[in-house]
């Protein structure tokens, strides 16, 4: 099976909102911008491609489908009310070119990580499919001050967007971890400690982003982590080495399910959550 990876950026998530605020502020903004680049660069080393486009996704994936013949489009699932919307659109949308949506995230249980191919084979065959280029701030309609840029030099000048990145940090911050073990009970708040000022292991930026998977981060914790999870005596979970930060994932899972719970986007909140709106695989 060929498989098209692509991406769209949707101009609904860029622009004001009706509160008068940015829907998408230009460090964001750049951050995606460089995590898309960066996806793109990984899988043209692995002999793909990363078809980028700037649109609605429902018309975006719809004429895509049609260009390349493609059966499926398999992409995770959202469960906030925006996303969720603009699901139902790409759903409707393909099911009117007769192209099933394909979820990719199902069921409870931690599975492996599978390991990325070294390879990947051709795109599909039958359309010449444009890469299209990567947008620049000012193509999403967004302005990058001298402000932005005097600031980007410098707090967030480490805030650097795509996969890449977010495997060295991880890797980094749990060596740290391992060499800096926190004592229960301790309240210490050193500069130099990673549970003071520097606490927390910042990787935030790319799980939102999708440039790093919770099982992949995961499974790096666990390579380096100090014992088995477990929890203390007062039901808080173990904060030696990196099990504290397993149990994060554990609570960013819980407000996931939350937030799918109780979504507005749906009335009968069993129904299935179907494509992403922006990220998605043509196959």
């Amino acid at each position: 099976m060929s498989v098209l990876p692509v991406y769209c950026f949707d101009p609904r998530d860029y622009g004001k909102s009706s509160s008068g605020f940015d829907k998408t502020g230009p460090y964001r903004a750049s951050f995606l911008i460089e995590s898309v680049s960066n996806l793109r660069k990984n899988l043209q080393a692995r002999g793909s491609e990363l078809i980028v486009r700037i649109g609605k996704p429902e018309k975006v994936l719809a004429e895509l489908v049609k260009e390349v013949g493609a059966e499926a489009v398999y992409a995770h699932r959202e469960v906030s009310h925006d996303e969720v919307k603009g699901e139902e659109k790409i759903e409707t949308a393909l099911k009117d070119e007769g192209v099933d949506v394909k979820e990719k995230v199902q069921g409870l249980k931690i599975r492996k990580t599978i390991d990325a191919l070294d390879q990947l084979r051709g795109l599909p065959a039958g359309g010449d499919v444009e890469p299209g280029d990567i947008p620049s701030l000012v193509d999403l309609g967004l302005n990058p001050t001298a402000t932005m840029n005097q600031a980007k030099a410098t707090a967030n000048a480490s805030l650097v967007g795509g996969e890449t990145e977010a495997r060295e940090r991880l890797k980094k911050f749990a060596a740290e971890c391992q060499a800096q073990p926190h004592k229960e009970g301790s309240n210490d708040s050193s500069s130099s400690s990673i549970y003071g000022a520097n606490f927390s292991c910042k990787i935030s930026p790319w799980l939102a982003m999708g440039c790093l998977s919770p099982r992949s981060m995961f499974d790096e914790l666990k390579k380096s982590a100090s014992r088995t999870i477990s929890a203390r005596k007062d039901g808080i979970g173990g904060d030696t080495g990196t099990n504290w930060l397993m149990y994060e994932l554990l609570w960013r899972d819980f407000f996931r399910f939350i937030t799918k719970k109780y979504s507005s986007a749906k009335q009968n909140n069993a129904a299935p959550v179907t494509a992403s709106t922006t990220g998605a695989t043509v196959a």
